[in-house]
């Protein structure tokens, strides 16, 4: 699921990479950190800031660790949705960050 979310996303068919991460979901495989990023990567590039705020939500709810790649692709989906304040919030609680967080 993941390899195909994350090629999906990469490859500019961001809502196919949702519509997976969705199918994934009805058949109740948890996703994992790099699920994560790589859905949050495909909402920023749609600027679907309401879908990325739920997924931010379900990290949590499943008790994921927000790793660094997560962390920089909550920054990423903030940011290209708009929301500037919640991606320097998230910025701001890293406790690592490296080229790519800071680009």
């Amino acid at each position: 699921w993941t390899a195909m979310i994350t090629a999906s996303a990469q490859n500019d068919h961001s809502e196919e990479a949702l519509e997976l991460y969705e199918q994934m979901q009805l058949e109740n495989v948890k996703p994992d950190q790099i699920t994560f990023a790589a859905v949050l990567y495909a909402c920023g590039n749609l600027a679907a800031l309401a879908l990325g705020k739920e997924i931010h939500t379900n990290i949590f709810d499943i008790g994921c660790d927000l790793d660094e790649a997560v962390q920089t692709a909550l920054v990423n989906m903030y940011g290209r949705s708009g929301n500037l304040d919640d991606a320097r919030s998230v910025f701001d609680k890293m406790c690592q960050r490296d080229v790519v967080s800071w680009t």
